[in-house]
């Protein structure tokens, strides 16, 4: 007879099965960071996780950038278009979760060829939530940018402040964050919303100002500053990003968007002399340039982040520590970016 003091062990019906989430754009910046994270153990709660990486491998995209983790058997890699229905339809199915990452990122590149970044980045996350609809996808955080508000003179934008973009690339990321509302309120689709400050770290594309500087310094080369340089940026360390990513994935309410700033605001003039303190490079190497984006060069970015840090969240990596171990990291990897800079278009000096 049994004992009712005991309480009955259900049969053994074998492991849970692993969350997998898709990670679009995953070779590129931010996204590589994500995966290298979710597969190490940084993210707590994430030990069983399983990541698939769809990703097109353009200029800015590199299978290197996942070579730590690329033999974890919980990766797999699909080399597919976000903008292609077919190409998502061979990586969501059985996916828990998707965060796009995928998208055309560079403000001067926008200025001349726009249609590649209305492509990518609105065709490119429609179809990534008509996707997470066809598939029964249960959570969906669209990685979007500060850039989507224009520029402030002073204070911080929230949530709700309007969205007034200023570059063909700022207006593209804008409409896919207003189409994430859209699918939200009209299709009861699970999707966020993230909006990060200028991100920096390890894996950086050498276009970008913090690697592109970082580059050219350590071999001696000149580098260009727009204008004045008196352009003010907030500055967050990709591993910050990347937890705040997650923090609104596990905890984000759908169609709502999440500020995501890094308390470090720096004019490009205060941030190049950072770059040749610690580079040892002279000030000699600074090249005063013309900003090519004219008024789409936005004077001042600054975002409140008090939502996300309601979830949790808050940047921990202090920029000093952080640049530090970003030049380290450059100057240890010349392998991986010397091949990279005959893609990146930058101003003649």
């Amino acid at each position: 007879m049994n004992d009712p003091s005991v309480p009955s062990v259900p049969a053994d019906r074998g492991a849970p099965p692993a969350v997998r989430i898709l990670v679009t754009g995953g070779a590129g910046f931010i996204g590589s960071h994500y995966v290298r994270t979710l597969l190490t153990g940084g993210f707590p709660g994430c030990a069983d996780v399983e990541v698939v990486v769809l990703d097109a491998l353009t200029y800015a995209g590199t299978r290197e950038a996942l070579a730590p983790v690329a033999g974890d058997p919980r990766l797999r890699f699909v080399r597919g278009d976000v903008r292609v229905a077919a190409d998502l339809d061979a990586a969501v199915p059985g996916c828990d979760a998707v965060v796009n990452f995928a998208a055309e990122s560079h403000v001067d590149r926008s200025l001349r060829a726009a249609a590649d970044f209305v492509t990518s980045n609105v065709l490119g996350a429609q179809q990534v939530f008509e996707a997470a609809l066809r598939h029964g996808v249960r959570r969906v955080v669209q990685v979007s940018t500060d850039e989507v508000y224009g520029s402030i003179d002073e204070g911080s934008w929230t949530e709700d402040s309007p969205l007034e973009p200023n570059s063909p690339y700022a207006a593209s990321k804008a409409a896919a964050d207003l189409l994430a509302r859209a699918y939200a309120r009209t299709h009861g689709l699970d999707v966020s919303v993230t909006r990060g400050s200028n991100t920096y770290g390890p894996y950086h594309f050498p276009e970008k100002v913090i690697p592109l500087f970082l580059t050219r310094l350590l071999d001696g080369e000149p580098v260009p500053v727009y204008g004045d340089g008196r352009h003010v940026r907030d500055w967050l360390h990709v591993d910050d990003h990347c937890r705040g990513i997650q923090a609104v994935l596990e905890k984000g309410r759908p169609g709502e968007a999440y500020n995501l700033a890094g308390d470090c605001a720096l004019s490009n003039l205060e941030l190049t002399a950072t770059l040749l303190a610690a580079t040892g490079a002279d000030a000699s190497l600074v090249r005063h340039v013309p900003d090519p984006r004219g008024g789409a060069h936005d004077r001042r970015y600054s975002v409140d982040d008090t939502r996300a840090r309601a979830l949790g969240w808050r940047p921990r990596v202090p920029f000093d520590e952080g640049l530090a171990a970003t030049v380290d990291w450059f100057r240890e990897n010349r392998a991986w970016w010397e091949p990279l800079r005959a893609r990146v278009e930058s101003p003649s000096l």
